[in-house]
């Protein structure tokens, strides 16, 4: 069903200028006058939530039946979408048991693990709601929240992030966060005042265009920000682990930073060639110095000693240069070349 077909009589005339004729919504928010803004009604929507699963067998089921108890009892329309990410430890057959039990879930087997950000993606793809709402398997994100991001998305905007009052992580964590965020800020324009996360909400049309990007790299926070205009954030509870430990160890960290870097954005090479720039300077300057005192100075035959330490300095930046060179290219080729980020071999629906 369409936007306009939704919102029927709950917009009045002024809001639904704010939606282009074929149905689709604005960019701009959605406002009834300078000094109000009128909710949209949430019952006049459905709701997809996008739930990525690996390695969560002690915690998943649970995590499951609060998101159906939660959505039922804010009678909601919904269907939940559970996508193993290559688990090796029974996770896919609990969430397919829950799919066959509930009417209104799906679980997605992948070939084997993609990464969060892939099976976000699959789900995305699988998904039919007017919003996505995308939550962790292990109820750090608490189901009752959804509603504050809904309740929020209800202002008219297009993507929603939750803002965690007291982060329940590791400090490796917290400082990987930290780093992306600065990341974010450069790469995809993300304001210095929103605070992004992975619990999340997006309005269908935003979702349709991270779906419809083929990059071999999916990122969807920093998709989300590219692909939409009218983004907040909401503060929300994030509850400590209660099973198992997170699995975005420092090395997981590293890798997504590293994926963001190459594949979004040209700024490591382009430090790189203002380094190796830098270093041509004082190169031609060391080179002068010499040159001058070779012929108006007495001088002594040099030892090895500056050669051999100038030719490593030289040598190793260009290899540097080179490598990073290789990892732009081999990128390009997996972009170009890929086909699919993932491969679902099963799907269970109740």
């Amino acid at each position: 069903m369409g936007w306009s077909d939704k919102i029927g009589d709950d917009m009045s005339s002024e809001v639904r200028k704010g939606f282009s004729p074929g149905g689709s919504p604005s960019l701009a928010p959605v406002l009834r006058d300078a000094s109000e803004q009128r909710l949209l009604d949430p019952h006049a929507f459905t709701y997809s939530i996008v739930v990525p699963v690996y390695n969560s067998a002690g915690i998943v089921g649970e995590t499951v039946d609060s998101i159906v108890a939660e959505f039922q009892a804010q009678r909601l329309s919904y269907e939940l979408i559970l996508v193993n990410d290559g688990s090796s430890d029974g996770s896919w057959d609990i969430i397919a048991e829950k799919a066959r039990t509930y009417p209104h879930v799906v679980a997605l087997n992948l070939l084997r693990n993609y990464g969060q950000h892939s099976a976000n993606l699959a789900g995305l793809r699988e998904s039919t709601g007017d919003y996505v709402i995308t939550m962790d398997d292990d109820l750090q994100n608490p189901p009752d929240q959804a509603r504050v991001l809904i309740d929020e998305a209800m202002k008219g905007r297009d993507v929603v992030f939750g803002r965690f009052e007291t982060k329940q992580a590791a400090a490796h964590r917290r400082l990987g966060s930290k780093v992306i965020g600065m990341i974010n800020r450069r790469i995809f324009g993300q304001p210095p005042s929103l605070v992004v996360s992975n619990f999340r909400i997006m309005r269908r049309d935003v979702a349709d265009r991270i779906c419809a990007s083929r990059t071999a790299y999916p990122y969807i926070t920093g998709q989300a920000l590219l692909y939409s205009s009218n983004r907040s954030h909401v503060p929300v509870r994030h509850e400590p682990r209660r099973v198992g430990k997170s699995h975005y160890n420092m090395l997981r960290t590293t890798r997504l930073v590293m994926t963001i870097l190459f594949s979004y954005s040209l700024f490591p090479l382009r430090m790189a060639a203002l380094g190796g720039f830098l270093i041509s300077i004082v190169s031609f300057g060391i080179g002068l110095a010499y040159l001058v005192r070779g012929l108006f100075f007495d001088t002594r035959v040099p030892g090895w000693t500056t050669l051999v330490v100038l030719l490593a300095v030289f040598n190793g930046v260009t290899i540097a240069l080179l490598s990073m060179l290789g990892e732009y290219i081999v990128r390009t080729l997996n972009a170009v070349s890929a086909h699919e980020t993932y491969h679902v071999v099963e799907r269970v629906a109740g």
